[in-house]
């Protein structure tokens, strides 16, 4: 695992230098399939299983756009307003927890 990547989740923030915007899962139209998070860079590794659930880490994703192909029901989408969106707490259990499938 990249030590960039390790100090985005040790700040939960995102690099300042990353000019996308992160990406975001519409869980309602997501089939599952992890093809995404088999796409995603692991110097990113910004996707994961949560639950029944597939989220993307907004802080972890540089917008690389890897997993859009990938997907086969494109409900991956653009999340400008990240920033002012908080994203559930307990998704920060993913990252270098023991499924993380990034390390």
């Amino acid at each position: 695992m990249s030590a960039a990547r390790s100090q985005r989740i040790a700040t939960r923030a995102r690099n300042p230098k990353w000019q996308q915007v992160p990406l975001r899962i519409e869980m309602l139209e997501c089939i599952n399939c992890d093809a995404c998070l088999r796409a995603c860079p692991p110097q990113f590794g910004a996707i994961f299983n949560h639950g029944a659930d597939v989220i993307i880490l907004p802080e972890l994703c540089s917008g690389c756009d890897k997993c859009l192909p990938a997907c086969p029901v494109n409900c991956i989408y653009p999340f400008p307003e990240w920033a002012t969106s908080e994203v559930p707490s307990d998704w920060w259990d993913e990252p270098l927890g023991s499924d993380d499938p990034y390390v």
